[in-house]
Order: structure tokens, then C-alpha cells, then sequence
């Protein structure tokens, strides 16, 4: 077979030049690892806190709107009564003993009669503050005024001391008893009393 040699096209003479000829790909841009991280951070750090803004506004934790100022509203308080009527049942809520046994006196001493004036220790040892406790609104004032015969106590609405309704007896219901209760607390021990300036 005869030896012919290739025929010549546009593509066999290179110019000096070296610039392209044909198609040709675009190279790859170099791409920078840490750049990329950087700003997926900052975009996942900016999606994060706008959910966690959106969030907290639609729970209403926070309002874009200025709240308006509270009033101040003042709670009325009933005038305290002297009322002898009531029983009162001093408990020792301190570890010094003989706090209940002096209350008791006290009570006594601003008009109470001795009968309707039980003393007693509580189950713990650690109240913190002198606290009067009456069982309904009405008997409010009552133990304010029982407040002021022992020299100052916190004043509490509260049924814990109350006494509880016996069915055996029916034509009486304990748990509508006039009682007052003194819970006497740490601030009436010798160590909680303040010290005397001469």
C-alpha cells in the first residue's frame, strides 16, 4: 500500500503566537476552603439568631412595642381590731424554747382570756418570720390588731391552721371557728432580735 501523507488542515500550522485555537474549557477558578466555612458560620450564625428572635417575638418574651408603665395600685388593708373573741394558738416554730409559753402571756396580758390561749412547739424549728394566720377575709383586722399585742408580726391569709369539721359532731362546724394562729419564727429568737444601741 502506498504511503500518502496526511492531508494538512487549519490545525497543523501553529502560529507563533500560541493563542487559541478551537474550543477550549475555561480553567477552574482556585476555591478558597476557608473562605467558604466562613461565610456558611456567619450565614448559619444569622439563620439561628433571626429563629431564635422570631421565636421569642412569637411567644410574646419580648415586644418590639414599649410596655406601658404598671400602676401602682395600693391594696387595702383592714384597721386592726383588738377582738378577744377569738381563740389564739401560739406555736414555737424557733428552737428556743419557751418563746410560745412568753407569747402566750403577752396575748393574755392585752386582754385574751387564758382558756381560748393554747401554746404550743410546731413541727419545725427553722420559720423564718413571725406570722399571724387567719382563715377569712372578714378576720383580717382581728389579726392585726393581735399583730400589734405582740409587738409586730407579718399578717397572712391562709386555712392551714384551721381546724378541720368533725361529722360526729353535727350541730357544730369547727372549721367556721374563730382562731387565730401565731407562728412565732427566727426573728423572735435571741440570736434574730437586733442588737440594742445604748
Amino acid at each position: 500500500m502506498p504511503k500518502t501523507s496526511p492531508t494538512k488542515d487549519r490545525f497543523d500550522d501553529l502560529p507563533a503566537d500560541r493563542g487559541r485555537v478551537g474550543a477550549h474549557r475555561a480553567e477552574n477558578p482556585r476555591i478558597r476552603g476557608g473562605l467558604v466555612l466562613l461565610w456558611s458560620v456567619i450565614a448559619t450564625v444569622v439563620l439561628v439568631a433571626l429563629g431564635v428572635f422570631g421565636t421569642m417575638l412569637a411567644t410574646g418574651r419580648i415586644s418590639l412595642a414599649p410596655s406601658p408603665e404598671p400602676t401602682v395600685s395600693v391594696v387595702p388593708t383592714a384597721e386592726p381590731v383588738i377582738d378577744t373573741s377569738f381563740s389564739v394558738l401560739v406555736l414555737n416554730a424557733t428552737p428556743q424554747s419557751g418563746l410560745a409559753a412568753a407569747t402566750r402571756d403577752t396575748v393574755i396580758a392585752a386582754g385574751w382570756p387564758a382558756d381560748s390561749v393554747i401554746d404550743s412547739d410546731a413541727t419545725t424549728d427553722d420559720f423564718p418570720e413571725t406570722t399571724i394566720y387567719y382563715a377569712f377575709p372578714q378576720d383580717e383586722g382581728a389579726a392585726r390588731g393581735l399583730a400589734q399585742a405582740i409587738g409586730g408580726a407579718v399578717v397572712q391569709l391562709s386555712d392551714a391552721y384551721q381546724p378541720a369539721d368533725d361529722p360526729d359532731t353535727a350541730d357544730v362546724d369547727e372549721s367556721a371557728a374563730k382562731q387565730l394562729v401565731i407562728v412565732l419564727g427566727l426573728d423572735r429568737t435571741d440570736a434574730g432580735q437586733p442588737a440594742a444601741t445604748p
